[in-house]
């Protein structure tokens, strides 16, 4: 079994975390995790009630990280040799990848990508980053993010702060719809 980033590696079989059995990279410190061995690891300690928008999108979290100057590197499956689908990690100063294998569902991890995953809370929930689902909130969760931090930096903290607080006063609302129709008339003059 070779390392998906130097192929020329023979992987190692290694341990990740107490009970997760992977194998490890002696190049680059990377770990192929199988599909069995992760589900076996994750099987007691999955919330099987969990709604994706109870995770923590990771845009907003600030983590002392640097990606793997391995992580833009293409790679093939250890275990059947078909190229591995990459889900993208975005923090809020920087972005990594994890990578899955699209037919054996093995996942291959940087150095140092399962204790940012760990810290985020969503190492037992690795599968849901490559989901749909999980995409699209996260999409919508990153432009809100974008929006609030924007428009922080145009109006200052505290009448954001402010504007945010009517805009939730106003969804909630039954006729909120009339307090946004009086303060767009007050910017058409």
């Amino acid at each position: 079994m070779l390392c998906p980033k130097h192929p020329q590696e023979s992987l190692l079989a290694s341990q990740l975390v107490d009970g997760l059995k992977t194998h490890s990279c002696p190049s680059c410190s990377g770990d192929w995790v199988r599909a069995e061995a992760y589900q076996a690891w994750q099987s007691d300690r999955l919330d099987p009630k969990l709604q994706i928008d109870s995770l923590i999108v990771p845009i907003n979290q600030q983590i002392d990280y640097q990606p793997s100057r391995y992580d833009n590197r293409a790679g093939l499956c250890p275990d059947c040799g078909f190229y591995l689908v990459r889900g993208r990690i975005n923090l809020h100063q920087l972005s990594f990848f994890i990578e899955r294998c699209p037919t054996c569902k093995g996942m291959w991890l940087d150095d140092g990508e399962w204790e940012v995953l760990t810290e985020l809370g969503l190492s037992v929930y690795i599968p849901v980053l490559f989901t749909d689902e999980w995409q699209n909130y996260v999409r919508m969760a990153e432009a809100e993010f974008r929006e609030r931090t924007a428009t922080a930096e145009k109006l200052g903290l505290e009448i954001a702060e402010k504007v945010f607080e009517l805009a939730k006063l106003l969804e909630e609302h039954p006729n909120g719809d009339f307090g946004v129709a009086y303060l767009m008339r007050r910017f058409e003059k």
